[in-house]
């Protein structure tokens, strides 16, 4: 076998390869033999067919087989030889020429073929030990968890529909329709065919419960609105909108006191008990905000750590990924790249930078995770199936069979888990500081996180 570098710029290699037809040939005399002992040729006893008479009916579709294991173990060795890592499958060309090929099938010359492929990059990792983290703890106040409790209470006790004749008071539970405009110009995420509101319970943006009151059933009404100067969605901020909308039905809530044998029809022992149920809920959910939020700063501090070339073929690949989703979902909403203001083109070059840092924090984070022995075990991979699984009610067979007959499907649950892992190593070595916020304001830096790089998952 003669091998020849005919290319070696940053990742991409090339090499030029000969296998000799001695190597072929005693490889197809290896296949034949195994063959021999399965062939059933007319006029022969099992096992005792003559390999010159083989070799005449077999012996080009056997060839071609041999050909193709032996390019794919000559292309394996070569790079374990060469102590190279392909970042994905070796692209190999073979010669365009039929008569070289039958040549080749024929036993009687060398195969000759190009391979191209790019290599995983050396990764020199940045000290990881004491990355600067901020950690936000968000306080939460007796007054809250009384609002929360509150709603938990007006969502469980019930309500019961007023009729045709109920007009809205303070506390109902109302199906609306609505299509909200700004300066004439229907705007995204301004329509619903059927939303549901309790009045009084500031779930939508201020002024526009109270102007329901006295409402009944089948009743327009126009809403005057000015949306918040930080609203999270920065193009509506500060705008003012006028909706129309429509009641569907009015239900006023059931008579009932929120004392303990409300609770325990929520399976809790008395009031106290579901206020302190209500607060832990709260807090696991301001926790695991405060923990994205300190993920995306150590994927930050990865990002700016480190700076080498990624191989293009998988950047294409992530790119591809993410911009088949994006075009999907403007098309969608039938929007356009100009209506959420920008321009195709830079969109793709967004999208680009973002692929692009996935890849080097994909290759990152898995280096991370090897030097330190990160491992994901079977029992936590069974749980992200099962999680994964729930998310589909009343088609958990399907998902689950699908997962069972798809080893690489089954393997992508992985990643997710090995990254929330060694990110919470560096979180541990890290110099963490508690920065004291509201509620409010997590939420904003997680939507400015989410603006920066949107879809921030890897793979």
């Amino acid at each position: 076998m003669q091998v020849t570098e005919t290319l070696n710029e940053g990742l991409k290699r090339k090499l030029s390869v000969t296998i000799p037809a001695a190597d072929l040939n005693s490889r197809l005399d290896a296949k034949l033999e195994e063959l021999k002992g399965q062939a059933n040729i007319k006029g022969f006893r099992p096992g005792k067919v003559p390999t010159a008479h083989l070799k005449k009916v077999y012996g080009r579709s056997a060839m071609s087989e041999v050909m193709t294991d032996a390019i794919n173990s000559t292309v394996s060795d070569t790079l374990d030889k060469r102590e190279e890592r392909a970042a994905a499958q070796p692209k190999v060309d073979l010669p365009q020429d039929q008569t070289v090929i039958n040549d080749v099938l024929d036993g009687k010359s060398d195969l000759a073929f190009e391979v191209e492929y790019e290599v995983l990059p050396a990764v020199t990792l940045m000290d990881i030990k004491g990355v600067a983290l901020n950690k936000p703890v968000v306080e939460i106040a007796d007054e809250e968890v009384e609002k929360e409790v509150a709603r938990v209470f007006a969502q469980n006790r019930g309500y019961t529909n007023k009729g045709d004749d109920g007009v809205v008071e303070n506390g109902d539970y109302l199906g609306l329709s609505f299509v909200g405009k700004i300066d004439g110009k229907e705007f995204d995420g301004g329509s619903s065919d059927h939303a549901h509101l309790t009045v009084g319970s500031g779930e939508f943006i201020p002024g526009f419960e109270e102007q329901l009151i006295g409402a009944k059933k089948g009743d327009t009404r126009e809403v005057k609105v000015t949306f918040p100067a930080d609203y999270q969605n920065k193009e509506l901020a500060g705008k003012d909108a006028v909706f129309d909308v429509n009641v569907l039905h009015v239900d006023g809530p059931n008579a009932g006191e929120l004392d303990d044998d409300f609770a325990k029809r929520l399976g809790l022992e008395d009031v106290a008990a579901l206020r302190k149920a209500v607060r832990e809920q709260m807090e696991n959910a301001l926790s695991s905000m405060g923990r994205q939020h300190m993920k995306r700063q150590v994927l930050d501090a990865l990002d700016d750590g480190h700076k080498f070339d990624v191989p293009a073929q998988l950047v294409d690949a992530e790119f591809n990924t993410i911009w088949q989703r994006v075009v999907h979902e403007i098309e969608h909403h039938g929007r356009s790249f100009e209506d959420e203001g920008t321009t195709e083109e830079a969109a793709k070059e967004q999208y680009q930078r973002i692929a692009e840092r996935r890849v080097r924090l994909g290759l990152v984070v898995a280096e991370i995770g090897n030097q330190n022995e990160v491992q994901v075990s079977d029992e936590e991979h069974q749980q992200a199936l099962i999680a994964e699984v729930r998310r589909f009610p009343g088609q958990e067979q399907q998902v689950y069979d699908y997962y069972r007959k798809n080893p690489q499907a089954l393997a992508s649950l992985r990643a997710p888990i090995f990254e929330n892992k060694v990110v919470d190593h560096i979180i541990d070595l890290g110099k963490v500081t508690d920065q004291k916020m509201t509620r409010e304001e997590l939420a904003k830096l997680i939507q400015a996180d989410e603006d920066d790089v949107p879809e921030e998952h890897h793979h």
